[in-house]
């Protein structure tokens, strides 16, 4: 069962009374912090644990996965035991921490990673968690483009150098270790990304956040995982990273739909320059029109949106929030930890600021809405992963 920071530090507090029970409380350093560093005491139970473990930018589940790369990518074996614990409380397989440190064992050495495994053992024992066995689940299949485009480029870039380092390139890491489904796809980006990040090799972040983002992870959540990252590598490897994120994410916006993503339209008349909703954020069949986008400095853009029957957006936000009129039809809204909302006609609906949500017509009939938004430095929306078919179908049987 996940368990909350907030849930954690109760379980973690010492027994006391009155004011300064509460003083116990909310600490979470090691009790010597305080003797020796009373300001890394503030900043760990304030900061970290107070506001970074809580930010809803990433899910628990992802800070423990991503915190745990670093660690193990760094060789901080005197804090894998714990983060091991809270990873665990927080949704995370103890089948997945192995996996994980399988994976990492490939981007940051072996020595790291045997490390790993037996500060992860002690855990796992003290937890009663049996012998992790092998998954039975069919390999992940790669993506045969890429993959074909991957390999091509290691035929003829490393290869030539480095014969036997091209070979288990291609057989070993891409032909075997990323196929396993001990690890999603996504989280096995994720480490991978975060690891990265964390030994400082911005060269290879290029292909990573690419592969990590048509993996599902979203905008929003590999820039949130540079804050966590922040916290446990360092701001200097973290700062390093931002140029190349910030450049991998003007360019997948750019391929993706040029008018849409750099939202820097010209005013379009309502009802004119109608056109596809593009397929990578949207499922089933939506279609665009009246799309505008204000001059500087004003900020204000929005489109009307026609989706048909059972059609919806991604996941996704907005940096200063999107307000939805429904014209027509009947449709679903849902916020991220809310149950899906019923629309009709003349409903209006006010999705807050950086708060993840989807939106589309009911499985049954078609529905239009005008979506409005502002652009905070010349973005308005970042996209997350798709609805599932499974997750739209309980959002709509409800």
């Amino acid at each position: 069962m996940k368990t909350t920071i907030a849930a954690t530090l109760a379980a973690s507090a010492l027994a006391a009374s009155g004011a300064g029970a509460e003083t116990e409380r909310r600490r979470i350093a090691p009790a010597a912090v305080y003797e020796v560093a009373p300001g890394l005491g503030h900043f760990t139970d304030t900061i970290l644990f107070g506001e970074v473990w809580e930010r809803r930018d990433l899910s628990p589940r992802d800070r423990s996965l991503v915190t745990l790369a670093v660690l193990i990518s760094t060789g901080r074996t005197a804090q894998i035991g714990a983060h091991a614990g809270r990873a665990l409380d927080n949704g995370v397989e103890a089948s997945e921490i192995g996996e994980l440190i399988t994976q990492l064992a490939f981007y940051s050495g072996w020595p790291n990673a045997i490390s790993a495994v037996d500060e992860a053992k002690a855990v796992f024992s003290a937890r009663g968690i049996a012998r992790v066995a092998e998954s039975e689940a069919p390999r992940l299949a790669l993506e045969p483009e890429a993959e074909a485009k991957r390999r091509a480029t290691v035929d003829q870039t490393v290869a030539p150098t480095a014969a036997a380092l091209a070979d288990y390139t291609n057989r070993v890491l891409f032909g075997d270790l990323w196929q396993r489904p001990d690890l999603s796809a996504r989280d096995r980006s994720l480490v991978t990304l975060s690891a990265l990040v964390a030994i400082g090799q911005p060269e290879q972040l290029t292909f990573h956040l690419n592969r990590a983002m048509d993996n599902g992870l979203s905008q929003g959540e590999a820039a949130e995982a540079l804050n966590q990252i922040a916290f446990y590598a360092g701001w200097p490897r973290a700062m390093s990273a931002v140029p190349v994120v910030k450049a991998v994410f003007a360019e997948r916006a750019k391929a993706a739909s040029p008018e849409i993503e750099s939202q820097t339209l010209a005013f379009t008349p309502a009802g004119s320059g109608e056109r596809d909703a593009p397929e990578a954020y949207f499922s089933g069949t939506v279609r665009l029109s009246g799309l505008y986008q204000a001059e500087d400095p004003a900020r204000i853009g929005g489109a009307t949106v026609a989706f048909s029957a059972g059609a919806r957006t991604a996941w996704h936000t907005h940096p200063l929030g999107q307000t939805l009129f429904i014209v027509s039809g009947r449709g679903l809204v849902q916020k991220e930890g809310e149950p899906p909302l019923s629309v009709g006609p003349g409903d209006v609906v006010f999705i807050p600021p950086h708060l993840r949500h989807w939106h589309g017509a009911v499985p049954g009939e078609a529905m239009t809405h005008f979506a409005v938004a502002e652009a905070l430095d010349g973005t308005a929306v970042t996209w997350g992963e798709k609805v599932s078919d499974e997750d739209y179908a309980s959002a709509a049987g409800r």
